[in-house]
């Protein structure tokens, strides 16, 4: 996204935040990209034959943020953030009410050294990854921020920190931490599954 539109997508959501209908009709066509983007991100991960479609999980994301009402959308990299988390719960939702197994016994072993890839592993037990993240938010809550939105939301180190209000220094030792972090989660889950 350039930066024209980007300055243009932060004032229709402002706008939007205002109440103004009309400014959520001009940001839809501006924002259904990047919003696509994050979803197919978000499926790459999943297995094959998923059910819930690419699209179909950007529709529900969006109607699930025109529905909640109004928002103080602080700037683009907020609007996709929260959408990024938004995708992310539609997705644990889904796992969770399939019944898929709840700590990922069967699930194959995640190394997240391998994060930037890690979206595009089958597969993935998205159900054991969010109760991990959910541990570290309580633990250090910025670190579950930054996990979900560089990782999730798949913004930048820079992006990420401008949500934050953090240096990029700040973001990239968090996420090195929060790394470490939830691969002994995952693990000592894992381990726990295999007794």
């Amino acid at each position: 996204m350039d930066t024209a539109s980007s300055h243009e997508v932060t004032q229709l959501l402002k706008a939007w935040s205002a109440g103004d209908q009309e400014a959520l009709e001009k940001l839809t066509p501006l924002v259904y990209r990047h919003l696509h983007k994050i979803a197919k991100r978000h499926m790459a991960g999943e297995r094959s034959g998923h059910t819930l479609q690419t699209t179909a999980l950007v529709n529900e994301a969006y109607l699930r943020l025109v529905d909640c009402g109004r928002v103080d959308w602080h700037d683009r990299v907020h609007f996709f953030a929260v959408s990024a988390q938004l995708m992310r719960r539609i997705l644990i939702d889904f796992a969770r009410s399939r019944g898929y197994l709840k700590r990922g016994a069967a699930a194959p072993h995640i190394s997240l050294e391998e994060a930037p890839s890690l979206c595009s592993e089958p597969d993935i037990n998205l159900v054991a990854l969010d109760d991990a993240l959910k541990a570290l938010s309580v633990v250090d809550e910025r670190k579950g921020k930054v996990v979900e939105l560089k990782f999730f939301g798949g913004l930048t180190v820079e992006e990420t920190a401008e949500a934050l209000g953090v240096s990029v220094e700040t973001v990239v030792r968090d996420w090195k931490l929060a790394k470490i972090w939830l691969l002994r989660e995952l693990s000592r889950e894992r381990s726990g599954n295999e007794s």
